[in-house]
């Protein structure tokens, strides 16, 4: 769909909105004050990927109004290519960002994901929601879920879960349940507000929990966040890491430049 004052660079396929952080708040804050909704898709080499084989992958991305690279690899293939992308929009940093705009217009949020309650303790969309409104004055929660694992394949659970984010009318819906699960629930939730703006933002939840600590900031600004990652989460990310998304890197790299000579 697209938000139409912002070119799009073409990175294997996928357009990528040549935008900062900066300027995806405003235009999201903007949005809201129109009546307008949207969503935001955050890229990065795994979904880019997989984009390349998978409709499903390819139709999110295509459904989205804003698509900003969330990925160091994607910054510098825009370079190699000859169209820079400004810099790295991540899921993980605009959740921060984005809290803190709409808590100056007095707007809420709706929290999804997380780690499941422990024992008697706050589940992990709880604590992320109540540290968002802590740190972003004027922010109101509308609510927050973290369904169980599994939920989605229980079409009740998906439905109850629908039912209790569209009551609450919140303005934007942070979904941290990994891609693809967290954009099939925004499928499901845009029809039912389709003023309000989603965001799928991963691991951003349990980072702002505090559940997962995220990489140094020196290892996010030269590309090495996902070796934290990897050392932090090996049985989950080490085949996806070092099997698929490493190889197709250096694949997007290596590619960039003779994409850059064929369009001059």
């Amino acid at each position: 769909m697209g938000i139409e004052a912002f070119d799009r660079v073409h990175l294997d396929g996928t357009g990528i909105d040549r935008i900062t952080e900066a300027e995806v708040v405003a235009i999201v804050r903007d949005a809201l004050t129109r009546g307008r909704g949207g969503r935001i898709v955050t890229p990065n080499i795994d979904i880019l990927r997989r984009a390349q084989r998978e409709p499903e992958a390819r139709r999110f991305l295509d459904d989205a109004d804003l698509v900003v690279a969330d990925g160091m690899p994607l910054i510098w293939a825009s370079k190699l290519g000859g169209a820079p992308l400004p810099e790295r929009v991540a899921g993980s940093s605009l959740i921060w960002s984005l809290s803190a705009g709409l808590g100056r217009d007095r707007r809420s949020i709706f929290v999804i994901g997380g780690s499941p309650a422990d024992q008697g303790a706050t589940d992990g969309a709880t604590r992320a929601a109540d540290r968002l409104a802590a740190a972003c004055p004027g922010l109101r929660v509308a609510g927050a879920l973290c369904p169980p694992y599994g939920f989605e394949r229980d079409r009740g659970a998906v439905a109850d879960l629908c039912t209790k984010v569209s009551g609450a009318e919140p303005d934007l819906v942070f979904v941290g349940l990994g891609f693809p699960k967290q954009e099939r629930i925004v499928d499901r939730l845009r029809p039912e507000l389709p003023n309000a703006w989603f965001v799928g933002c991963g691991a951003a939840v349990n980072f702002v929990a505090g559940d997962v600590g995220r990489a140094p900031r020196w290892m996010q600004r030269t590309g090495l966040e996902w070796a934290h990652r990897l050392g932090t989460e090996p049985g989950r990310l080490a085949g996806r890491y070092l099997r698929h998304d490493a190889p197709y890197a250096l694949r997007l790299l290596a590619g960039a430049p003779v994409q850059r000579a064929r369009t001059k």
